[in-house]
Order: C-alpha cells, then structure tokens, then sequence
C-alpha cells in the first residue's frame, strides 16, 4: 500500500509498505478521508517531541471496513466507518470509570513518542481496535466524518466547562477546535458568544457560524464588547484552543469572579500563571485532554448540522499532495484551515 512516512524531520515520502496485518480484536479500513491535524503540522518539525520519524502521521480520520479480525463479528466488510485516534487499554482505573482519555498506557494514532510508537491513517490502510471504530450515519460524507475527532474534542471541553443558559462565554483562537467551540457553545445557550483570532478569514468565518462577534486579540473593542454584554463583571466561560502564554493570560483576564477558564490548547509546555488574579477571584482552570466517549455524539451532531464541518475544509487532496499541504499549513496560508487528504477516493 502506499503511506506517506515521515522519513525525518521536514521531509516526507509516499512509499510502499506493507498492509498492516490484524489482530482477533481489529478491523482493516482503506482510508478515504483524513484531515491533516495541528498537531501533526507542529510535529513534523520535532518541535513537540511526539512525531519522531520515521512515522505515518493522521488521526482524524475516516473510511470503509476491508478486513475484520476474527473476533469481530458486528462489522462487515464494505461498512462506512470513522474511528477515534486513541488507543486506550480499556482495563485501567481511568478506562473503567469512563475516562479513557486519561488512560495509565494510552496511544494515540499517528504518534511517535519516547512511550510508543503507533501509525497512522495517511496511508492507504490501518489498523484498529475495535473498540474504537464507529459507523457512520447514513449518507455522511467520509471528509465530514473526519472532522468527528476535533469536534469530540470541542464536546468533551463542553461537557468540563457545563456552560448554562445564557452564559457570555469568549473563545480564544478560531482554528478548527475554536470554530467547533464557538457552535457548540451557542448550541448549549451562550449568548454573547465572542471569539478572538488574528486572522481576519477565521473571524469572518466564525460570526458566519454563528458567533456574536470576533475581535483581533490586541482589539480594544473586545474588553469592551465582554464588559458591555455582562454589566461590566467579564465572561462567564473563556475557553483557550491555543495554549501560548498570551492566550492563557487573555483568557484568565477575560473571565468574571467565580469563572472558568477551560485549556484545549497545548503549544506551549508551560506558561506563567497570574497566580493571585485566579486565586482571589476563585476562577477554575481545567485542562481538557483529547476526547472520552463524545465519539458517536459527534457523528451524530455533524450528520444532522448541528455542528457544521463543511465550511471548516479549505480543501480536499490525494495522499501524493499531502506534503505540500502540510508546508502551506506550516506558512499560515490565509484562509487555509482543514486540509483533508484522500489516500481511497470515494
């Protein structure tokens, strides 16, 4: 089959390797979608640590069942599936309490890292547990399927944070996660719904999905927009999709006395804290890891529009064009936001 390999930093190459083989418990899928996360642009240059080469990169992904293990025996051959990018051992004492995200030996697909080494989906093939594989509503585009991994993501932040109706709520940073945020805040009953973004084509696109207003983050006029929507007290609920030390900063400024601030954004391993300004003002910080079992809700929300994907792909590529995508994601192309690759047309 033919995988796009990260043969060392910064370089790719599309190379024949074998088909995975699968275990009793796992499924084949060709896979006919996935989305080029983030996370994967930042890895490829080594900065985060967790794609060391050589490694098939992707994990937002989607396709068609080709082979089950002999242990499945719900799955055919020829179903349209997506399936989650973690690996959880499903045995420990976070797996069995439903918080499989937290996992003791967690893997992720796609990722490289001192602890494991797991491939990825920007291949033609690749195997899964499982466990971890969903099918798809009827008629759901495999491109929109792929987007199920972020957007499980934004729910599984909603579901820490429990917004309530008609709390004024700011996100900071509206690549795909702020965009997936921004909805599914307003889905919840936020209202004012603010979000922040340098460029100019983000923002546009976030008001056009239904947020109040976006603002630059050195804007003025967000300060007073927050302070004008909530008597002057600040946010109920600041979400961060970035995690610089600015962001952070920005988001804990933004919030009234009493509350939260919810971290999806990692880019930065650590940041300063304004220690005393959360503390005397009891502000709750919570970190929000990934995804737990918002999976089969956000296939659902997606196939019915409650959550729009469609306007969050700025294009779609076969597996070969891969590489320069992921050099124009790296150069913050304007206007460029999901890049979904298709190794299987479909």
């Amino acid at each position: 089959m033919k995988a796009l390999v990260l043969v060392e930093y910064n370089r790719f190459e599309l190379q024949d390797v074998p088909i995975p083989t699968i275990a009793d418990n796992e499924v084949l899928i060709a896979v006919c979608a996935c989305s080029i996360c983030g996370s994967d642009v930042h890895g490829m240059d080594g900065s985060t640590g967790r794609r060391r080469p050589p490694i098939i990169m992707g994990h937002e992904a989607a396709g068609v069942v080709a082979d089950c293990g002999s242990a499945v025996g719900d799955l055919n051959v020829g179903d349209a599936v997506a399936f989650d990018s973690m690996l959880p051992c499903g045995r420990c004492w976070f797996c069995v309490r439903g918080r499989p995200n937290l996992c003791d030996s967690r893997k992720v697909l796609g990722v490289s890292c001192e602890e494991f080494r797991c491939q990825g989906a920007l291949a033609d093939y690749v195997a899964v547990p499982r466990r971890i594989v969903f099918r798809l509503p009827s008629a759901l585009p495999f491109e929109h399927a792929a987007m199920a991994e972020p957007v499980s993501v934004g729910l599984h932040a909603l579901g820490r944070a429990t917004p309530r109706l008609g709390d004024a709520a700011v996100v900071i940073g509206a690549g795909a996660i702020g965009q997936v945020m921004a909805q599914a805040l307003r889905r919840a009953g936020c209202l004012p719904v603010f979000t922040v973004d340098p460029d100019d084509h983000r923002r546009r696109l976030a008001v056009s999905l239904g947020a109040t207003a976006a603002f630059p983050p050195d804007s003025p006029d967000l300060r007073i927009a927050v302070d004008n929507a909530t008597a002057g007290r600040g946010a109920d609920v600041a979400v961060d999709a970035v995690g610089l030390p600015t962001t952070v900063d920005s988001a804990v400024s933004l919030v009234r006395k009493g509350g939260t601030v919810a971290l999806i954004g990692n880019l930065a391993p650590q940041t300063p804290l304004a220690l005393q300004r959360v503390v005397t003002r009891e502000i709750a910080l919570l970190g929000c890891c990934a995804s737990a079992t918002e999976y089969p809700e956000a296939l659902r929300l997606i196939a019915e529009g409650s959550i729009q994907v469609a306007p969050l792909i700025s294009a779609l590529a076969p597996l070969h064009e891969a590489p320069q995508w992921f050099e124009r994601l790296r150069s913050g192309d304007q206007g460029l936001l999901k890049v979904v690759i298709k190794p299987n047309p479909s």
